[in-house]
């Protein structure tokens, strides 16, 4: 649990710092483009770290949307157990009857795979462009 709560603390202080930055660079001389995208990905993979880091406290002390699970399905089986897993944070009522229906955070998920694909799509723009500009001739 600790590792976990550093883990947010960390992230959430590397995207702080991170908008701050932007905010001190629109007064001064922009960094070169790779360097903004590079700056960009980091923020954004921070981003999608606290918001997992959220998601897995939450499922930790009791999930997300717990208040999904209804008391009887719709045969009338009784809620024998709630099954939560951290990836994807994902919450599966399981019945008397067998049958399991399961809910997965869509904003969660949303809030996490978007930022972190865009950090990447951003990371390798940034390697590119610095590859790129390490060959033109000056």
């Amino acid at each position: 649990m600790f590792p976990m709560g550093a883990l947010l603390a960390a992230s959430l202080v590397t995207a702080v710092v991170g908008i701050v930055v932007v905010l001190i660079l629109l007064n001064h001389p922009p960094l070169p483009v790779p360097g903004i995208y590079a700056l960009v990905a980091l923020i954004l993979a921070s981003s999608a770290v606290a918001v997992y880091c959220y998601g897995w406290f939450s499922v930790t002390v009791g999930g997300p949307f717990p208040e999904l699970c209804a008391s009887r399905n719709d045969t009338g089986a009784g809620l024998a157990a709630i099954e939560q897993q951290y990836w994807p944070l994902r919450n599966a009522c399981v019945y008397s009857d067998g049958s399991t229906v399961e809910y997965v955070s869509t904003s969660v998920t949303v809030f996490v795979c978007l930022p972190a694909g865009a950090a990447l799509v951003s990371a390798g723009t940034s390697v590119h462009l610095r590859k790129r500009a390490g060959k033109l001739p000056k």
